[in-house]
């Protein structure tokens, strides 16, 4: 997609899971039961989200108009 400008836009995020015993202890107590999550990243690494399941994450990308890809 082209911006404006018409410059071509990166409209790419990646899906990285997380596992919960990796996370900060603030974010640890609040997730509850949820034992996996995942990041959303854009293409420069910059964490733009953490959601609670890998569906929830696609469509969050695609209500923002990303295109998700996950990572392994």
């Amino acid at each position: 997609m082209k911006d404006q400008f018409g410059v071509l836009e990166d409209r790419i995020v990646y899906l990285k899971p997380i596992d919960k015993a990796d996370l900060p202890e603030e974010i640890f107590e609040e997730t509850g039961e949820i034992e996996q999550l995942w990041s959303v990243h854009n293409s420069e690494g910059e964490q733009l989200a953490l959601v609670g399941d890998l569906a929830q994450a696609y469509d969050m990308a695609r209500e923002f108009r990303y295109s998700p890809m996950t990572l392994h």
